[in-house]
């Protein structure tokens, strides 16, 4: 693999550790064999967890669920005053959660982990890995090598086998307990019709021929949209079967999407670059954020306002639209990865430097 590529698909999360990975993966047999081993080794308990890398955030109901580097998840019953580590199979870094309901998540990862729980994050059980995720493209793509790309997608999976489980999954998206997708590096989605019991490749579904990495995807309404690096910008009107590639007001990667509950969205990036369509994507306005770090997640409060945050532990509250933000700064003092609202109301963050959670926005300065 690469390492320059590899280390693209892995920058949002983060630098040198992204960077060490890629490293591991492209050096020898012995250290690729070493690298997935931590397919079957389960997460070591640790008394630093707390203060372990983390790097996406969910609520199951009222519980918030952290996860991290080298397999950890962590999870809290009080909005984030404490934790305490659950049971996971793999020890492999997590890089993304998602919870339908109280019981039921997934998780993903480096080395194309995906897990599921069904017990609100309390214990864990693989579903896929790079291994049969490559295995699962090969075969899609003998069965479709007649179609228009077909040879070509048959290549990219071939090299997807050959290459080994180094590819991470970096988002995904369950609409339900039933039907999700997965998506990361070299435009790799997955989608599931039955809670991930199996997966079909969906990458010949994708408008995405230079087979660009894929960071975010989300629900807006009806339409499914995908954002990925050098501007990528797609959407699905046609419930998911078809992504069709949407004119881009930008050239830099976009690293995440959110939709409103009014109905707009906001794809944000790089040196800070976040913009706003109220029109499904067809058209959009530059968001001007007053920061020139990555943004590296949004999420919508209670209250309606907006808020975004940085890697560099900036926090952007807008309660107009994106017209104008007030930026404060992650108590913490350390790269922010993501942030979720609690069940209290409460604000609580994960990064670099681990959990941290504060009092209520409206009442604190910061984070």
């Amino acid at each position: 693999m690469n390492v320059e590529k590899c280390f693209a698909s892995f920058g949002l999360r983060w630098g040198a550790f992204a960077l060490a990975l890629c490293l591991l993966a492209s050096t020898s047999i012995a250290a690729q064999a070493a690298t997935f081993a931590v397919l079957q080794q389960p997460a070591l308990p640790t008394a630093k967890a707390q203060r372990s890398v983390m790097l996406g955030l969910a609520r199951a109901g009222e519980r918030l669920v952290a996860v991290g580097e080298r397999g950890i998840v962590l999870l809290s019953d009080d909005s984030g005053n404490t934790w305490r580590q659950a049971s996971v199979p793999v020890s492999v870094s997590l890089t993304e959660v998602q919870f339908v309901d109280a019981e039921q998540g997934w998780a993903v990862g480096h080395l194309g982990v995906v897990l599921h729980s069904e017990d609100g994050g309390e214990t864990w059980h693989k579903q896929l890995d790079g291994e049969s995720a490559a295995r699962l493209a090969v075969q899609d793509a003998q069965r479709n090598a007649d179609q228009p790309g077909g040879a070509s997608n048959l290549e990219q999976a071939r090299h997807l086998l050959s290459d080994g489980p180094d590819k991470p999954f970096l988002d995904l998206y369950f609409s339900d307990r039933l039907h999700g997708y997965i998506v990361g590096a070299y435009n790799q989605i997955y989608r599931t019709d039955d809670g991930g019991r199996s997966w079909q490749p969906w990458m010949r579904h994708v408008d995405n021929p230079q087979g660009l990495n894929l960071y975010g995807i989300r629900a807006l309404g009806t339409d499914l949209l995908l954002v990925g690096e050098r501007g990528l910008l797609l959407r699905s009107t046609d419930a998911g079967h078809s992504f069709q590639a949407l004119k881009s007001p930008y050239e830099g990667s976009f690293f995440g999407l959110l939709g409103t509950q009014k109905g707009d969205l906001i794809a944000y990036g790089l040196r800070g670059n976040a913009w706003w369509s109220d029109d499904r994507g067809n058209s959009w306005r530059r968001l001007d954020t007053g920061v020139h770090s990555t943004l590296a997640s949004a999420i919508e409060l209670r209250d309606g306002s907006l808020l975004m945050v940085s890697q560099s532990g900036e926090l952007l509250f807008s309660h107009d639209q994106g017209r104008s933000f007030d930026k404060r700064q992650s108590r913490s003092g350390s790269t922010v990865a993501a942030v979720q609202q609690a069940a209290d109301g409460s604000l609580t963050s994960v990064g670099l430097s681990g959990v941290a959670a504060d009092q209520d926005p409206r009442a604190s300065g910061q984070l």
